[in-house]
């Protein structure tokens, strides 16, 4: 883990008097080119991040993609720091030059997570003692809200992710921006799909869990049954000889809620929560919308140093001056620190949610760093898209790579165990296998958002990406692998492991066509009347026949003829008749696919 970085903001030091005296951007020394995860480690943040940072200037580079020293330079600027080139002749550490402020204990930062309905919006209801699910669409929570508290004297602030599956990738933001992750578990409906995956979620940002099971005073509420299917899990209850807190409740009778704050607080203080609260103010945009009356406003969570009315703040291509701050309860306050969740008025558009904001000296400055950031979109350097066993292998071999984190999906539940057990039986002395989250079915967005968020791959065995999770995947630059023979799904893992993965084998779809009409042959193959729907068919091309969604037949086109000639190839909207070698069954309906083979190296 990267160490945290100081204050980066010009205003950084107080002089005698109480004034603040200008400093420069804290620096560091970049070599000519680098990856992305070694420009994430100098800046002290998550590789994700700077991958973000990269999307949204216009590149799509996955973790192991070597980058100039212009493209690092914006990046560095967007996280406030100034970058210096590192002489070739010799290899230098990086250094940064920023004033070390004095941290105090802040609030800790809680989400609460876990299926629809089962009771997260309640459990702040009943903890804040206001009627916030009324103002929720259905009694669902359609956003992330963040609240903070007051207990004992102590803050807590909370972030109420959504539980519906359709929100899994801002359930998976509010895990990595939180301290401690909240599991709601209805006791009358038990761990649901949604549930394992905001626990998949909360580990892979490497975030401890505590546990609530809510509805306990319905008459068919089974406590002891989510306690054991939690521990199917791998989240075994102390109570049970784990580590893991768990805390009956029942948010509507408001039983067992004072014993929940309590433990948080406990977990937070073995957490050692600190910040600097004397900095300029850094942090995460929560959400942003734009008002018909007072314009836009965003949600923002400060993680370090203190915002104030009349700061000046940037985030991504936006900035402004802080006009006015409201707190959850909507009351105008006049600054917030660290953990402090904050609505601001006063920016110029509104912010993309997930965006990192920081606290500059003057508007100059702010211009000059949107300025630079919008100049750098032109100056990045071309980037792969795909993360593969091939770029892990070599991550592996340097010795950079400790855990191969795997999203696995098959097509049936009972193949997941024995595939899980022979992933995970592979491990070697520098690296293990960590299935981090599994299941039957198709492969989502919210796999590929849980393989992003891990820096893991994604392993289909029988099942094929929905075609949003597979756009999704290439903007991301995340890889996804499919199989339909498990020792060769071994195979590759092993081989990757060991750093001698072979070229990967992609197909190239090249046209797609349908039957119009079967014609009787004297020989043993049936000859299709189809029409080319999409790019082109080729003789001799590799085809694939799908019947109502499903393979059928693969081999190759043997025959393609227009009218009563042979060609070569057949493009969009035209009609030919082929033969498929050693196929015969054609439907009137049937689809088939034309495509090639290539290796990627």
């Amino acid at each position: 883990m990267s160490e945290t970085r100081q204050p980066t903001s010009k205003q950084d030091k107080a002089s005698p008097d109480g004034k603040a005296t200008a400093q420069a951007l804290p620096q560091i020394i970049i070599p000519p080119a680098l990856s992305v995860k070694q420009l994430a480690g100098l800046l002290g943040v998550s590789p994700v991040e700077v991958i973000k940072r990269l999307m949204r200037n216009g590149v799509m580079a996955n973790i192991n993609q070597s980058i100039d020293f212009n493209t690092a330079t914006v990046i560095a600027s967007q996280f406030g720091y100034e970058a210096k080139k590192q002489p070739i002749t010799h290899q230098a550490k990086p250094k940064v030059t920023a004033g070390s402020g004095k941290l105090s204990h802040r609030p800790p930062v809680i989400t609460i997570m876990g299926h629809v309905d089962h009771g997260k919006t309640s459990l702040l209801d009943a903890i804040r003692k206001s009627n916030v699910i009324a103002t929720e669409a259905g009694a669902i929570t359609q956003h992330i809200g963040a609240y903070q508290v007051e207990i004992d004297g102590r803050k807590i602030t909370f972030l109420d992710t959504p539980g519906h599956e359709a929100f899994t990738a801002m359930r998976a933001r509010g895990a990595r921006s939180t301290d401690i992750a909240v599991m709601i578990v209805a006791a009358d409906d038990g761990v649901m799909p949604q549930t394992i995956e905001a626990i998949d979620h909360a580990r892979a940002a490497d975030v401890p869990i505590v546990v609530a099971i809510n509805k306990i005073d319905k008459a068919n509420a089974n406590v002891d049954k989510v306690k054991q299917q939690l521990a199917d899990l791998g989240l075994v209850i102390e109570e049970w000889g784990g580590d893991v807190v768990c805390v009956p409740i029942s948010a509507k009778q408001k039983e067992g809620i004072d014993d929940l704050l309590e433990n948080l607080l406990l977990v937070a203080d073995i957490l050692e929560l600190k910040a600097d609260t004397d900095c300029p103010a850094e942090g995460i945009v929560i959400e942003a919308k734009l008002d018909k009356t007072k314009g836009p406003l965003a949600t923002l969570l400060v993680q370090k140093g203190t915002l104030r009315s009349g700061d000046i703040l940037v985030t991504g291509h936006t900035w402004g001056k802080v006009k006015a701050m409201f707190n959850d309860l909507k009351k105008q306050v006049k600054k917030a620190g660290p953990a402090t969740p904050v609505e601001v008025l006063g920016l110029n558009e509104p912010p993309q949610a997930g965006e990192l904001f920081t606290v500059v000296e003057t508007e100059r400055e702010a211009r000059s760093l949107i300025q630079r950031s919008k100049e750098g979109k032109q100056q990045f350097v071309t980037a792969g898209k795909t993360l593969s066993l091939s770029d892990l292998s070599s991550q592996i071999s340097a010795g950079k790579v400790k855990e191969l984190s795997i999203i696995l999906k098959t097509d049936v539940q009972g193949s997941i165990e024995p595939i899980k057990d022979s992933l995970e039986k592979l491990g070697y002395e520098r690296i293990n296998v960590r299935v981090i989250h599994s299941g039957s079915g198709s492969i989502t967005e919210s796999d590929v958002l849980l393989a992003l968020a891990s820096n893991g791959i994604i392993i289909g065995f029988n099942s094929r990406p929905e075609p949003g999770a597979q756009r999704l995947a290439d903007v991301e630059g995340i890889s996804i692998r499919n199989y339909n023979v498990i020792y060769e799904l071994l195979n590759d893992v092993d081989k990757a492991l060991k750093g001698m993965l072979e070229p990967t084998i992609i197909e190239v779809i090249e046209g797609q066509a349908e039957a119009l009409a079967v014609f009787d042959s004297k020989k043993k193959n049936d000859v299709a009347g189809v029409s080319i729907k999409e790019g082109k068919a080729r003789r001799d091309s590799l085809a694939r026949i799908l019947r109502n969604g499903k393979t059928i037949h693969e081999s190759r086109v043997t025959s393609l003829k227009r009218f009563k000639d042979d060609v070569k190839e057949v493009s969009t909207g035209l009609e030919c008749g082929l033969r498929i070698e050693g196929f015969a069954g054609f439907q009137t309906g049937d689809i088939i696919q034309f495509y090639r083979q290539e290796k990627v190296a």
